[in-house]
């Protein structure tokens, strides 16, 4: 049975449709008026082998924040809706990540219950364009909508690029490895409580 979904949210700040395959070849179209955001999706994508496309028409002459915070509940949605039930998933993913002086740990689960720990001193108070709180609204989207709990850490780095960029590896790893379907669980939730 094919994990996919296509989500669309409209609201008054922004319009978004969001496309998963939770088991496709890392194959990403994204058309968001964030370029920034735009490269961390796409890490996701190659690093979780998640085709992801993603459109957002958002008000971006206030700012960056609604259309981020927002594309991380709508992919959220998109993650709850193509998982389905979640028998048979790994369930629990992790991942280290290092890009040059930078080191992030992201750990999943699949657990039913949202839940989010982010720890990153970003060096810099923006990368390009972007604020760099606006990650922490865009996994806090995240992590409500997919119902995971996810701890974030970068645990050195220098470079705010570099801090970003490993944790989005990082994450598009752990995602990877928690959605994996184990053949040892074919049909069984990966639960002593029979649901997540």
């Amino acid at each position: 049975m094919a994990r996919t979904a296509t989500v669309e949210r409209n609201t008054l700040e922004t319009r978004i449709r969001v496309s998963v395959n939770l088991d496709g070849t890392g194959k990403s179209q994204f058309d968001t008026g964030v370029p920034f955001l735009e490269h961390m999706m796409d890490q996701i994508a190659r690093h979780g082998l998640i085709d992801l496309d993603i459109f957002c028409k958002g008000d971006l002459h206030i700012d960056d924040h609604h259309t981020v915070e927002d594309i991380g509940i709508t992919l959220g949605q998109a993650f709850a809706e193509a998982i389905g039930d979640k028998k048979g998933i790994v369930r629990y993913g992790h991942s280290y990540v290092p890009l040059d002086e930078a080191l992030s740990r992201v750990v999943i689960d699949f657990s039913g219950r949202p839940g989010l720990s982010f720890n990153c001193d970003f060096t810099r108070a923006s990368i390009g364009k972007l604020d760099t709180q606006l990650f922490w609204e865009f996994f806090q989207g995240f992590v409500n909508h997919a119902k995971v709990s996810l701890h974030i850490d970068n645990i050195k780095g220098f470079n705010a690029h570099h801090q970003a960029e490993t944790i989005f590896k990082a994450f598009g790893r752990a995602l990877r490895m928690a959605i994996e379907m184990d053949p040892r669980m074919a049909g069984v939730m990966p639960s002593t409580k029979g649901t997540l």
